[in-house]
């Protein structure tokens, strides 16, 4: 039975790989770790740990995700998005571990209007954005049998997210200003966990980088609307421009990405960002 070891086990998508763990039960046996048992900014427990467990699969989740927050904690956002993935590339090599690793939109500055493919320019505007790219360039260097995904607005039933945050306001206002000039892709995390699993179950391996997400692009402000539709909140929704709503990192104004690629090589189809969030929120609201 192959192993598969999920770094960030207890982060929304790790925690969304868990919820279809059993549906594998029968080929694979899924290692889920959190910082508190596999610190991956600590080069030696990394080692120890694929010497103890010796996966045939690493899925990392593990992330430093504060985007805001980065812009004052460069040291620990790259510690975790580069210099982490850096250690488990290198565990991977090593022990021959197939490694596939998450990354995001935000490596793209958004001076687009169109979709971004994955042999792109990347330019990201803040902290976050250049700790994962780094993170996705060590990858590569160190280990060139890296699958990375990029993925983008990601959300679920777990965790703090999107939609968690305006259900939660939907319940305690009665009016609010979302931005609506920022354009991207809703995705649940369970969509690019079945994604994920999809990959590792392909017996040809193709590596480098894909984009995975839901479909077609939105704003925040349609995305806020819809989920006020599905939760049938009354709240009114008002739509602000990114001046209006300042935030410490600068987001980009359109990280829209292209998902041909991921649909051609692994034959995996997007589903529509409609049609999965209407699933969370109902699991949500239920």
């Amino acid at each position: 039975m192959k192993k598969i070891l999920v770094t960030g086990g207890n982060g929304q998508l790790g925690n969304c790989i868990r919820k279809i763990a059993p549906d594998f039960e029968l080929d694979y046996e899924f290692i889920f770790a959190d910082s508190q048992t596999l610190d991956v900014t600590n080069e030696n427990a990394v080692n120890d740990f694929f010497h103890n467990h010796k996966p045939d699969f690493c899925i990392n989740a593990s992330a430093y995700t504060a985007v805001d927050l980065a812009e004052t904690e460069k040291d620990r956002a790259f510690a975790v998005n580069a210099g982490g993935v850096a250690h488990l590339a290198k565990a991977c090599k090593e022990h021959e571990t197939a490694f596939i690793h998450v990354s995001t939109d935000y490596v793209f500055d958004g001076d687009t209007n169109l979709c971004y493919s994955e042999d792109d320019f990347t330019n990201p505007t803040g902290v976050y954005g250049a700790s994962k790219l780094k993170g996705e360039e060590l990858a590569l260097d160190i280990y060139p049998e890296t699958i990375i995904l990029r993925t983008s607005w990601l959300y679920s039933e777990f965790n703090k997210n999107f939609v968690k945050t305006m259900l939660s306001l939907f319940a305690q206002k009665e009016e609010l200003g979302i931005v609506a000039d920022q354009f991207g892709q809703p995705t649940n995390a369970n969509d690019l966990a079945e994604a994920i699993m999809q990959i590792i179950e392909n017996p040809v391996k193709t590596y480098g980088i894909f984009h995975f997400s839901n479909y077609p692009e939105a704003t925040w402000f349609e995305f806020a609307q819809k989920i006020a539709e599905f939760s049938k909140s009354s709240v009114k929704l008002n739509q602000l421009t990114t001046e209006q709503y300042p935030t410490p990192a600068k987001r980009p104004a359109r990280s829209t990405m292209c998902l041909d690629k991921i649909e051609e090589v692994y034959k995996i189809e997007p589903k529509h960002w409609e049609n999965s969030l209407e699933e969370c929120v109902h699991i949500l609201t239920q």
